[in-house]
This record gives structure tokens, C-alpha cells and sequence, in this order.
């Protein structure tokens, strides 16, 4: 019997190169424990509004975006503006030869897949900075719907959900630290496993019927994955400058495994939800990360006073992926909370 079939969601490999060394610097400057899983120190300033713009596709594909992401705008404090002037012309373009920001968010239709770069990466010119086609640079891609054009999934709308809530600072649920994922997914190949490949280059089960595991099935068509790109992508996330909440089986974040990724079935890493709305802990996590309220605010400020207590000076430079101050960076995010504050919630 053949396996499903699974093209993952995937960002260019040297986009993921330049954000794992970022990462690593990052985790190698702080220490401690946080509350979603969440890029805290990727986050948009509160109450912001966040430019969208369109590389490809016609107003009508722009229309459905952005009513899709109403969810999402409608959870926390922060607005996203498609560039419709009140919601009468036409929405915001940018181009590949730009060389000023369009828009943070610079959305395609024209790369295959889905991908997004995560929070402020959008916006960080070291990441993408020796060129290509995805980065945080002007002339560059941060967000990716493959397909919508000519061809829209079926639940669309919740792959939109999915990839704008990373464009606002949200991970995968399946690399939650407080998931199951990494316990219940079969990485290795079933004991004797012959490699067997169909017609297609996909690996599916042996004539004995034994099953490859993820890191091959994932080494096959379509995906072509190393281990270091399927460990980057699937393993669990524990860094101090996440917030991970509660795992959340009904998130959007959550994908949807074909049943032999499992190690058991039904499985406690599988999804429960429909992958179109928004869970009740998806709006609860960006509520924690872009709060309307006071109390919300006091809560933010308590969390990034202590990371800013955890944190050393880093090396010289600014914040971004070559490295920077993450103390400093975590600083401005308490001096933006303690002004927001003053000025009050509305």
C-alpha cells in the first residue's frame, strides 16, 4: 500500500541557514524559562499597523486574503493594512526591483509551497541579505501562498490563518516544548526496512510492508529533506526568546500529518480542530503577544522585564540575523510597553 504524500511547508535553505545561526546566538545569550510558542523578541510593536502588499494576483484573490486574516486582526492589537484607503481602491503591490519597503509583510503567489518568514524577520535585511528570491530585504518575498492563482486549496482559508500568524510571530504547535510531537513521531524506519520508492520517488512501505520513517519519507519526493532540514522543521522548539503555551491540538499551527508520521493512533499530537479557525488558544496567544488591555499590557511588561534580567550584552552590531544586543532589543520592548502604558489600552 502506498503512503500520502506530503509536500511540507519549507523556506529556502539559505534563508533557514541565516536564521538558524541568528537563533543559536540568541539562545546562546539568555536563559530562563517563558509562557504559545511565540518569537517574543520578533513580535510587532503593540498597536502597530503592520503594511501588507501583493506581488501577483488579481483584487478579488487580495479581497479573499484579507478578509481571510480578519480573524487573526480581530484577536489582538495590531491592525494589518492592505492599502485600500478606507477600503476603496485597490490593494498595496510591491515589486522585486524595489529598493524601499513596499510593505512588512510582501506576499507572492508565484514560488511553490507555503512559507513565512516569522515576525520582524520580514523586515530583517540579513536575512535574504546575499540576494534570492525570500528575505527580509525590499525586492524580497516574506510570505508565499503557491497556487492560490490557479489553484486554492480546499480549506484555504485556514492556510492563510496559518502562514499570516507566523508573519506575526507564531511557530508550528508540533514543535511546542509542552506537545507530544517529538515523542510520538516514528522518525526511524521500521526494524528491516528495505528502501523502497515508487514510480514518483516517494518512499513508501516494503514488500514485507515494513514503513519508512520520517527521515527518510521526508528524504524522498517531493520534499528532498536532509536531517538537519527535517530536525529544523519538526523537532521540538525549547529557546529563552519563545513563549510556548499550552499545547493546543485545535490550533491552525498544527499540521496534518499523514497517520504513519504516529507512533500511536488516534494520536495526542494529531490536530482535533477543522485547520480553518482560529482555537480559542490561538487568539489567546495573540492576545498575550499583542494585548488590548492594561492588565494584558502588565502582564507583557512583568515577562519582558525578565528576560531583559536574563539577558547579557551580545556582540557588537544591531539586532538581526548576523547577531546584534538582544539585551538592548529586549530593552526597547520594555520601553515601548512602559510608554503604551502610560499612554493606555483602547
Amino acid at each position: 500500500m502506498e503512503l500520502e504524500f506530503l509536500p511540507l511547508e519549507s523556506l529556502p535553505d539559505e534563508v533557514v541557514a541565516q536564521i538558524e545561526v541568528r537563533d543559536r546566538w540568541r539562545r546562546a545569550s539568555a536563559a530562563g524559562g517563558l509562557e504559545f510558542l511565540i518569537t517574543d523578541i520578533g513580535r510587532w510593536p503593540l498597536g502597530k499597523t503592520v503594511r501588507v502588499a501583493f506581488l501577483d494576483g488579481n483584487d478579488q484573490l487580495h479581497a479573499d486574503i484579507a478578509g481571510a486574516t480578519k480573524q487573526i486582526t480581530d484577536a489582538c492589537n495590531l491592525t494589518l493594512d492592505f492599502g485600500q484607503n478606507g477600503g476603496g481602491g485597490t490593494f498595496r503591490r510591491w515589486t522585486t526591483s524595489d529598493t524601499a519597503l513596499a510593505a512588512e509583510i510582501r506576499v507572492s503567489f508565484d514560488l511553490p509551497g507555503f512559507f513565512s518568514l516569522v515576525g520582524t524577520d520580514s523586515t530583517d535585511g540579513a536575512i535574504g541579505a546575499g540576494g534570492g528570491q525570500v528575505g527580509g530585504n525590499p525586492g524580497q518575498r516574506s510570505l508565499n501562498l503557491g497556487r492560490f492563482v490557479s489553484n486554492r486549496p480546499a480549506q484555504w482559508e485556514g492556510t492563510v490563518r496559518h502562514e499570516f500568524l507566523h508573519a506575526l510571530g507564531f511557530h508550528h504547535s508540533h514543535q511546542n516544548m509542552r506537545g507530544t510531537c517529538e515523542g510520538e513521531f516514528r522518525w526511524e524506519d521500521e526494524v528491516g526496512y528495505v528502501p523502497t520508492q515508487d514510480p514518483s520517488g516517494v518512499f513508501v512501505a516494503d514488500a514485507q510492508g515494513r514503513r519508512p520513517g520520517i527521515y527518510t519519507f521526508l528524504a524522498g519526493e517531493p520534499n528532498k529533506w536532509p536531517r538537519a532540514k527535517v530536525d529544523h522543521n519538526l523537532r521540538t522548539v525549547d529557546a529563552p526568546d519563545l513563549v510556548a503555551g499550552p499545547f493546543d491540538t485545535k490550533s491552525v499551527m498544527l499540521y496534518r500529518f499523514p497517520a504513519f508520521f504516529y507512533k500511536s493512533i488516534p494520536s495526542s499530537c494529531a490536530p482535533a480542530g477543522n485547520g480553518q479557525n482560529l482555537s480559542d488558544g490561538d487568539k489567546r496567544g495573540l492576545d498575550l503577544l499583542y494585548p488590548h488591555t492594561m492588565g494584558g499590557l502588565a502582564d507583557r511588561q512583568a515577562r519582558a522585564d525578565a528576560v531583559l534580567q536574563s539577558l547579557g550584552a551580545g556582540p557588537e552590531g544591531l539586532p538581526g540575523a548576523d547577531g546584534g544586543d538582544l539585551a538592548e532589543a529586549y530593552r526597547s520592548r520594555v520601553e515601548e510597553l512602559a510608554a503604551a502604558q502610560a499612554a493606555g489600552v483602547h
